[in-house]
């Protein structure tokens, strides 16, 4: 009863509000949850990543268990993510723990949000023609360099995810797009939505140890985004892709560009 008392209607709104656009566009939560907390709730940037991430981990695990029943989920692709990010989350968590500066933390992770989120911008906009660009190019990749690649990503996806809780979605699809062409696109989404699991729970774990996380806003974020991602799913098919993503990818350029002002 006392956790239920403390759910908080306007977080929560906000919560429902994002699952649905999560729901609807299939970008992850991150990028609009983080950014939503810091600059319309004010709510610190450590604490609003570390709190954004167990949210993410937890939204996730219920994407991935569908995925996985449905078998759309390539486990070696998983894998290879992990081998890459699992490393780089630890480290990047061991420097910020280490850092005595809040102000100077502060500064950083504003500041790597920022350019996350336009670079998501860029990535959600462009998805088709920058794939399209790749593809071409990457037709002959062997499947060594791939798996090379792909764990270089996931190095990428370690640091950024552990600093802004922002790139496991749309930045992580893109890049599995031009690595893997042949493969099913729905396999893809799947091992993508897998792999965030274990890495927004191991950072999210991380900013808990650091004293990060608000219990309290999290459970009124879930209220809200559980009901918001199902029917923003329910509503994908009838909404035209080519009206969301430009909105969607404007309003986190905008947001972005405000970060890193």
């Amino acid at each position: 009863m006392h956790l239920l008392a403390s759910i908080n209607p306007l977080y929560t709104l906000s919560g429902l509000a994002v699952g649905v656009l999560v729901g609807l566009t299939g970008v992850g939560g991150g990028s609009l949850m983080t950014p939503l907390l810091v600059l319309l709730f004010g709510v610190h940037p450590t604490t609003a990543v570390g709190t954004d991430l167990l949210y993410a981990a937890a939204t996730k695990t219920v994407g991935t268990a569908v995925h996985g029943y449905k078998r759309t989920v390539q486990w070696n692709i998983v894998a290879r993510l992990a081998a890459g990010s699992v490393p780089t989350t630890i480290i990047t968590l061991l420097i910020l723990s280490r850092a005595k500066e809040t102000a100077a933390v502060n500064a950083v992770i504003t500041t790597a949000l920022g350019w996350a989120l336009l670079v998501t911008a860029v990535a959600i906009l462009f998805r088709k023609a920058i794939v399209a660009f790749f593809q071409s190019r990457t037709d002959e990749l062997s499947p060594r360099a791939a798996t090379g690649f792909t764990i270089l990503l996931g190095v990428i996806l370690g640091v950024l995810v552990a600093l802004t809780s922002v790139g496991a979605g749309a930045l992580g699809m893109t890049v599995l797009l031009v690595l893997y062409p042949k493969m099913d696109v729905a396999k893809l989404v799947g091992s993508d939505i897998a792999h965030a699991v274990p890495l927004t729970l191991l950072a999210g774990i991380g900013h808990w140890m650091m004293g990060s996380v608000n219990w309290m806003l999290l459970v009124s974020l879930l209220t809200g985004s559980i009901p918001g991602i199902i029917v923003g799913s329910l509503l994908a098919a009838r909404t035209p892709d080519g009206i969301l993503r430009p909105v969607l990818a404007g309003t986190l350029a905008l947001v972005g560009g405000k970060l890193l002002t």
